[in-house]
């Protein structure tokens, strides 16, 4: 019987190529994001002047030509209902998940405001999304995983939520909002193992480290990107590291935050 793989924020980038990887290695899987069509009429900005293209249809008829079940649903991380309406989809038509890559997130123009610029209504947002939005999906999945004694959770963070911005927001550095929202994420793992790897579940936390993807490429020019040069990954890069750890990864990385593109060169230098 193929494994189940539960993907958020698969309308593009890093989701995307991860629910593709999944795919051809057999998994059945279950994708959400909040962008379900590209007439979707409730597109999110990623800063005042660009959006991010992609949307699930086009991840789903992707991964429909590698033959394996696929189901996609519109979920957004600002509310609770959508989230459990989701959840329930997948249990629905999988009775449940062995794989959950914690990926989406909230965006918008004023995530990464200054400290004396922000606002209740972005920290309420930043608490939806990164705080109670993976919680309820992780504990909506924990006990069937339980019950088969066996399941991964991979929390997708960033440098944001580990260290100081190397500049101010206002400079191109991070805000307070976004890099406590991952500093949440980046928690997650942590107490996941501490009160069920005992039972079977692994939980990782994983630093993608800068990928090209299509919201990076919304937010900085192609130039910009170029600049950065062998530092940036692509999201099929990042895609085939989560299904490694998903497959073969083990307790040597449950308490530590994964660094993607370091432990894909290691990873590289061993096989060659």
């Amino acid at each position: 019987m193929s494994k189940i793989a539960l993907i958020t924020g698969a309308s593009r980038g890093i989701g995307r190529a991860t629910a593709l990887a999944f795919a051809a290695a057999g998994y059945n899987i279950a994708i959400t994001a909040r962008e379900f069509d590209n007439t979707d009429s409730v597109k999110h900005k990623i800063t005042n002047n660009s959006y991010a293209e992609g949307s699930l249809v086009e991840t789903a008829k992707l991964i429909e030509k590698t033959g394996v079940d696929i189901l996609a649903i519109r979920m957004d991380l600002l509310s609770s209902q959508s989230v459990n309406d989701a959840i329930v989809q997948v249990f629905n038509q999988f009775g449940g998940v062995d794989v959950l890559i914690n990926n989406a997130i909230y965006q918008g123009p004023t995530l990464n405001d200054s400290l004396l610029s922000l606002t209740s209504e972005t920290l309420e947002k930043v608490a939806k999304a990164y705080f109670y939005a993976p919680l309820q999906i992780t504990q909506a999945v924990i006990p069937s995983m339980v019950q088969k004694g066996s399941g991964c959770i991979i929390n997708i963070t960033s440098g944001a939520g580990e260290i100081n911005p190397p500049v101010a927001a206002a400079d191109g550095g991070w805000g307070y909002a976004y890099g406590a929202g991952k500093a949440a994420v980046s928690r997650l793992s942590g107490i996941i193992n501490i009160e069920h790897g005992h039972e079977g579940v692994r939980a990782f936390t994983v630093n993608p480290g800068i990928v090209n993807t299509e919201t990076l490429r919304a937010t900085i020019s192609e130039q910009d990107i170029k600049k950065l040069g062998q530092s940036v990954a692509l999201p099929s890069d990042v895609a085939d590291l989560l299904l490694w750890i998903a497959q073969h990864a083990g307790v040597d990385l449950q308490h530590k935050t994964i660094d993607a593109q370091r432990l894909s060169s290691s990873l590289s230098a061993v096989n060659n």
